[in-house]
């Protein structure tokens, strides 16, 4: 695989990273238009580099188990994270619309662009990255040797931590990681992992605006 190639896995997940640590540190009123630009970039970052995406190919098979696992990460990011007490690292911008906004218009365009971000890119690129090709690249640097969903046992717990490493909540991502990635064997479709993610993210933000709980926003 060129080095291009290898890039589209990576780089658009890297460009959601930097914006992101920039979110903490801007005044609140920048929140909005730096997550937006955050968007755009990775937006473009996938047009440039689209060889990742060819992998996505849509299965109506694994649309069931998919959505099932989504729960069960929803569910338990939820209910493990406040059961089991565990020291969090770092905490997110935890950004709430409600109250720092007061345009109507502008509420709604942030909350419209960070649900898209939240239900589409994020599963996209992280998917991308984690399950389809660090998995397999932990596996066999030759990653076109690898077929999607083949992976090594080193591989599989090396992803889990490294995915959980990136959250605040380390242990509920690391059980979502391994979810994700026993999704992937089963299925061998990155589809039904990226759905899968999808549908987690979703439920957790419609949690999150419906309860006011902004710590995982």
């Amino acid at each position: 695989m060129t080095s291009t190639g290898m890039a589209s896995y990576w780089v658009p997940l890297a460009v959601f990273g930097l914006f992101t640590t920039v979110e903490g540190y801007v005044p609140s009123p920048w929140y909005p238009w730096v997550y937006v630009a955050k968007v755009c970039a990775v937006i473009v970052s996938l047009v440039l580099l689209p060889r990742s995406l060819r992998d996505i190919a849509p299965s109506t098979r694994a649309l069931a188990p998919a959505i099932l696992v989504g729960l069960v990460v929803f569910a338990e990011w939820i209910l493990l994270d406040r059961w089991i007490p565990y020291t969090h690292i770092g905490t997110r911008t935890a950004f709430n619309p409600f109250s720092e906004l007061a345009d109507p218009l502008q509420l709604w365009m942030l909350l419209v662009t960070r649900f898209f971000g939240l239900v589409v890119l994020v599963p996209i690129i992280e998917e991308s990255f984690w399950r389809n090709f660090a998995l397999r690249w932990v596996t066999n640097p030759d990653l076109d040797a690898v077929p999607v969903g083949t992976y090594s046992q080193t591989a599989f717990w090396m992803v889990a931590v490294g995915f959980a490493s990136t959250h605040p909540e380390w242990l509920v991502a690391l059980v979502a990681g391994v979810l994700f990635a026993l999704l992937l064997r089963s299925t061998r479709s990155m589809f039904a992992v990226v759905v899968s993610h999808a549908v987690a993210n979703l439920a957790l933000g419609v949690y999150i605006v419906v309860t006011g709980d902004w710590r995982y926003w």
